[in-house]
């Protein structure tokens, strides 16, 4: 990431954010290795909330069922960060906890690469199970850079889904 300034502000905010729930913790700013490799700088910037201090009790409202409360908090770091400021201007943030983000990640990662395989086994499109944005920008920008497969999404949210296919010779002029 170019820039340190938005990684700090970010931190800032979200430990505000966690002191307003009486949750004192740090906030690393480092993305994790697999991010910055397998995951090819998804994810934006990262802040790592650090669980040594929590309860599991208070890890869990963290969390919420199924990552709701995270991926909540996710979004409002996001949308607030982000408000006002033009498309070039904006940035993506990942809050992570105990490594569900990276876990997560690297299962969507690995589901993408065997998607590309029975796309090209079968030289057929094959439609994803419906994934929230992010999820689905993942797949987008992991199986972008191949030259045989094509992405996109379809259908409407909750049920847009994202579909890999093999990619369409151009269309002549």
């Amino acid at each position: 990431m170019a820039d340190n300034t938005s990684a700090q502000t970010a931190q800032q905010w979200l430990s505000t954010l966690l002191n307003h729930f009486s949750l004192d913790v740090s906030i690393d700013t480092t993305p994790p290795q697999a991010a910055q490799t397998r995951l090819k700088d998804f994810g934006g910037y990262w802040l790592t909330i650090d669980a040594r201090a929590l309860a599991p009790e208070q890890v869990q409202c963290l969390v919420g069922e199924n990552g709701a409360v995270l991926d909540a908090i996710q979004y409002l770091v996001n949308a607030t960060l982000n408000l006002g400021q033009d498309s070039s201007s904006q940035a993506a943030y990942t809050v992570e906890l105990l490594g569900r983000r990276e876990q997560r990640y690297l299962q969507l990662a690995d589901m993408a690469d065997e998607v590309a395989a029975r796309v090209r086994e079968t030289g057929q499109e094959v439609a994803m199970m419906p994934l929230p944005p992010a999820e689905r920008r993942l797949i987008h920008t992991i199986l972008g850079e191949l030259e045989d497969l094509q992405t996109y999404s379809r259908g409407q949210e909750p049920q847009r889904c994202l579909v890999v296919g093999p990619k369409q010779p151009d269309a002549p002029s």
